[in-house]
C-alpha cells in the first residue's frame, strides 16, 4: 500500500521509513512533506538564504534516502535529520563563504516554551537596536558582528531561533550536554552584547560630534 498525503498523518516518521525501506514508493515522499516547511524554514534562518536554503534541503534529504539502510529505527528521526541537515548547512557555509543576517529582534526559543531575543538579553546599560537609527549602515554592521562570532555560538542561536528545538534536541543534533547549548547560547549573546556597546557608544560619540544641520529655505 502506498503512503498518501492523507493517510500519511497518522503515521509515525519511524512507521514512514519502514514502509520506505519496505518498498513503499510514497512513504519517503511522505517524509519529504511533513518537513518541507520546518526543515526548510530552520535552514533558510541558518545560512540566510533561501536559495542556499533549498539546495542544501535537498541535499538533506538526498543523504537520508542514501543512508536509510542505517538508520536505526528505534532512534527519533527528526534529531538525526536536522543532524544530517546542519551539516550540510555548514558545508555549504564554508563552500560559498556565506553567512546570514540576524535580526535584532528576532525571537531566541528555549525552554519550556518561554522565548526572548537578542535585545532583551543585552545588557541594560547598552543602547538598545530602538535608540539607534535602523539604517542600512546599522544592519551591516549587525551582520558583520554575527558573522565574526565563532561557529559553535552562530549555530546554537541559530538552531535556538525555531521554537521546535528546545536546548534538548539542540543538545541531541550536536552530541553535546544541554548545559553546554546554554552556555554557548549565553555566551553568543554576550559576544554579540560586547560588540554591540563599542559600535553603539562609537556612533552616539559621532552623532555628538557631528555638526548640526542646517536647513534651506
Amino acid at each position: 500500500m502506498t503512503v498518501s498525503t492523507e493517510s500519511s498523518s497518522g503515521v509515525t516518521d519511524a512507521q514512514l521509513m519502514q514502509r520506505h525501506l519496505d518498498g513503499d514508493a510514497g512513504a519517503f515522499a511522505a517524509l519529504v512533506r511533513r518537513y518541507k516547511q520546518p526543515l526548510y524554514g530552520y535552514l533558510v534562518r541558518f545560512t540566510g538564504d533561501a536559495t542556499l536554503a533549498e539546495d542544501v534541503f535537498q541535499e538533506t534529504f538526498l543523504k537520508v534516502y542514501q543512508a536509510a539502510g542505517s538508520f536505526d529505527l528505534s532512534r527519533k528521526f527528526r534529531p538525526w535529520l536536522y543532524t544530517v541537515a546542519t551539516n550540510k548547512a555548514r558545508d555549504a557555509l564554508r563552500k560559498k563563504n556565506r553567512h546570514r543576517e540576524t535580526p535584532l529582534d528576532a525571537p531566541i526559543g528555549g525552554d519550556d516554551g518561554q522565548d526572548t531575543s537578542y535585545a532583551k538579553l543585552m545588557p541594560s546599560n547598552i543602547p538598545s537596536p530602538d535608540e539607534i537609527s535602523v539604517n542600512l549602515e546599522t544592519r551591516q554592521a549587525v551582520q558583520t558582528m554575527v558573522n565574526q562570532m565563532p561557529d559553535n555560538l552562530r549555530e546554537v542561536l541559530a538552531m535556538s531561533y525555531l521554537k521546535e528545538l528546545p536546548h534538548k534536541e539542540i543538545a541531541k543534533i550536536l552530541s553535546i550536554p544541554v548545559g553546554t547549548v546554554k552556555s554557548r547560547l549565553h555566551a553568543a549573546v554576550r559576544h554579540f552584547a560586547e560588540k554591540w556597546k563599542a559600535w553603539a557608544e562609537e556612533q552616539t560619540k559621532r552623532n555628538e560630534n557631528s555638526p548640526p544641520r542646517t536647513e534651506l529655505n
